[in-house]
């Protein structure tokens, strides 16, 4: 409503004087000065009718970004067994305490990305988006850890530092095993998902996106830019 007053206004400062003039002249200098309203009155309708355009555009993409700016979290479970071995050793090998457990670990595993992380740039004038960087994944390892077959003396108890050195090592052998997996690449393909939804709106709207300084044309391009 503001913009169109505006416009109202503007017309009407360039047209009264005018008019006025023309009750004054001549038929001749009649017609070249409706011929000079009727441009000035073009000329105003048509900036104002693209700068709305641009806004449109620009206001749409900020909130396609928006709705992309989300957690995305990709979900695996993973299992893991093993033996836990301890000995102390007294007058050499004369005498030997042991411990041991058999170790049963399931675990929850997540991978993440942050996307409200998303840095990016808008360009109105040259109709460009520039995607600056992407959050890198962020891995979450919450094992569940079980003891069966226990077993340990008097002089060589299990401690803290046992279950300490059990969990670190839980941890090393599912990180090897998620390594392994498709679970980060599946998590790759759906942060892939979510950013093309950027390429969707720009494409749509004939502006251009970029990463890394580089034009992003299709999904795979995109891709390839993110691994």
């Amino acid at each position: 409503m503001t913009r169109q007053t505006s416009t109202e206004t503007d017309v009407k400062n360039v047209v009264t004087p005018l008019v006025q003039a023309l009750l004054r002249s001549s038929k001749i200098t009649y017609v070249i000065l409706f011929a000079v309203i009727a441009f000035l009155i073009y000329q105003l309708v048509t900036v104002k009718k693209d700068t709305s355009t641009v806004e449109y555009d620009t206001a749409l993409i900020q909130q396609q970004i928006k709705n992309v700016g989300k957690l995305v979290v990709t979900e695996g479970h993973f299992s893991e067994v093993m033996t836990y071995k301890d000995q102390k050793k007294y007058l050499g090998d004369l005498i030997t305490f042991d411990k041991k457990a058999l170790v049963i670990i399931n675990a929850d595993v997540t991978v993440s990305f942050d996307l409200s992380k998303v840095k990016y740039d808008i360009d109105a004038k040259n109709k460009t988006v520039t995607i600056k960087s992407i959050p890198e994944e962020e891995l979450k390892i919450s094992p569940d850890i079980k003891y069966y077959d226990v077993e340990q003396s008097t002089f060589n108890e299990f401690t803290g530092n046992d279950y300490n050195k059990i969990n670190k090592i839980a941890k090393e052998n599912l990180a090897k095993k998620i390594e392994k997996s498709t679970l980060k690449s599946n998590a790759k393909n759906r942060l892939i998902s979510e950013l093309s939804k950027i390429l969707i709106v720009t494409n749509s709207m004939g502006w251009t996106l970029k990463y890394n300084g580089e034009e992003v044309k299709t999904e795979q391009t995109l891709k390839n830019f993110a691994n």
